[in-house]
């Protein structure tokens, strides 16, 4: 009876979470029309006094003015703000277990097999003007999972979440996490390899070697089918090399977590002899020493405002970091790795304009559009342009500012967070949880000691169980 009532006091108060589902928000026909707002188009300026229209999850005309259908939602927009929703190019939501350290390389786990749409933590994200995720494997390998881009349509099949036609990716690590600095093998236990940076670097390039002969293998076997020769057996499928191999011929993303400028340029070196390109360097806290090596191969860098010191590798950053590679030609981009972040990533954007003067528009793109372009999905989402995908957030006042909340966010049209709703189911679901705890006959008496944390409960960073991208406890 007492863990049928714990059970049904979290379903109470996750549904209370929930956004109202009305029959309008699920119509794929549903027009909704923001009028007289500012709107931050990030590709196209600021456009003042404007009316946005929204139609079959598309933004269908920016302009004064605007003619609505008959029965179309209308949102006052004077005095708002209304921009992109914002692309988290680095996150770990949806994840409660994120790094598969038995192997250096483990190309063959996924993350998209483990997802978990009920992560409330993405309501949280939502009410930051978040809509887009990529997440990550951790960093405890050379070569690590698979990721996945997700749009965060919370309180809706997983299935629905899956972002559709981004590029895939994958995760890479070099440094501290994958040679396992903080690791400490019990007695008897082996040491996993790698153990130094050199051991990294040769970790990926065997990976890259055997990926490709398997390559190789499997076009020589498709070329003995095209001339139609008789008792072929095909190669054996090799789920470890497969990623890697897609990776080669540019159909695969790489997303490498790094720190350190001399790691950054091995990486490099090391795609330039296989013949493929980095997408993003995560983290990056020492891309301003490289720059422009990191400009001249193509790469973008997603990093954190000012988030460093936390460990040996890390000691180098500087909050400049931002404006020294946008200056150098770098698409850089502002990410979370922390589900308590992902929900002030405007604010990440403006420590860019203090430290480095970068422009508003700049420093906008670092949450938009530059993330949007990593993923390969910038001619969905990132900016607010006719055509693209509805997925906007409405501000109450300029994003950049401290004191500015999100009042709705919408993704593909429909609305995932609304504020006044929200505000409207707490005291439901606060009465509900009453008579709900009331009905426990265990409760501890009144003024009484707390009850012990569940366990398994996440703490309040999620760093601290290495949640984050990490490899190690307390290590981004």
């Amino acid at each position: 009876m007492r863990r049928l009532l714990i059970y049904l006091v979290g379903c109470s108060l996750f549904a209370g979470f929930l956004p109202a589902a009305t029959a309008q928000d699920r119509s794929p026909l549903t027009e909704t029309i923001i009028r007289n707002a500012t709107v931050l188009t990030i590709t196209r300026g600021t456009l003042t006094n404007t009316d946005v229209l929204i139609r079959n999850g598309k933004i269908a005309a920016l302009g004064k003015n605007l003619k609505a259908a008959a029965g179309a939602r209308v949102i006052d927009g004077t005095g708002k703000y209304v921009m992109p929703g914002i692309v988290d190019c680095h996150s770990h939501s949806m994840l409660d277990t994120i790094n598969e350290g038995s192997l250096s390389v483990t190309s063959m786990a996924r993350t998209r097999d483990v997802l978990n749409p009920n992560d409330i933590d993405l309501y949280r994200g939502l009410a930051g003007g978040v809509t887009t995720l990529n997440l990550l494997h951790g960093s405890a390998n050379a070569i690590g999972g698979l990721n996945t881009v997700v749009k965060m349509k919370f309180g809706r099949p997983v299935e629905e979440f899956i972002f559709p036609g981004a590029m895939p990716g994958i995760k890479f690590a070099l440094g501290e996490n994958p040679k396992r600095s903080s690791f400490q093998p019990q007695p008897g236990q082996t040491r996993r390899y790698p153990a130094t940076r050199m051991g990294v670097e040769e970790v990926i390039r065997d990976a890259f070697t055997r990926a490709r002969d398997y390559q190789k293998t499997w076009a020589e076997h498709r070329a003995a089918v095209a001339r139609r020769e008789k008792n072929l057996v095909a190669p054996r499928r090799d789920l470890q090399l497969e990623p890697l191999v897609e990776v080669l011929e540019g159909k695969r993303l790489v997303h490498a977590h790094c720190y350190r400028a001399d790691e950054i340029l091995m990486l490099i070196n090391v795609a330039n002899e296989f013949g493929f390109k980095i997408k993003t360097f995560q983290h990056t806290l020492e891309g301003y020493k490289v720059a422009k090596e990191i400009a001249q191969h193509g790469a973008g860098a997603s990093i954190f405002a000012d988030n460093w010191s936390y460990k040996i590798e890390a000691y180098d950053a500087i909050p400049y970091n931002a404006a020294i590679m946008t200056r150098a030609g770098v698409n850089v981009s502002m990410n979370s790795d922390s589900d308590e972040r992902a929900r002030r990533l405007n604010i990440e954007a403006a420590k860019a304009m203090r430290y480095g003067d970068l422009s508003e528009e700049e420093a906008l793109k670092l949450i938009t559009w530059n993330p949007a372009w990593q993923l390969g999905i910038h001619d969905r989402v990132g900016s607010i342009e006719v055509g693209k995908d509805a997925d906007v957030a409405i501000w109450n006042g300029h994003p950049l500012s401290v004191y500015s909340r999100v009042d709705t966010t919408f993704i593909d049209g429909q609305v995932f967070f609304d504020r006044q709703q929200d505000l409207a189911r707490r005291a439901d679901a606060q009465r509900e949880r009453a008579a709900l705890e009331a009905a426990e006959p265990n409760r501890p008496p009144a003024g009484g000691a707390s009850p012990r944390t569940p366990r398994g409960r996440r703490p309040a960073h999620d760093d601290d169980l290495g949640k984050g991208d990490t490899g190690e406890v307390e290590q981004p």
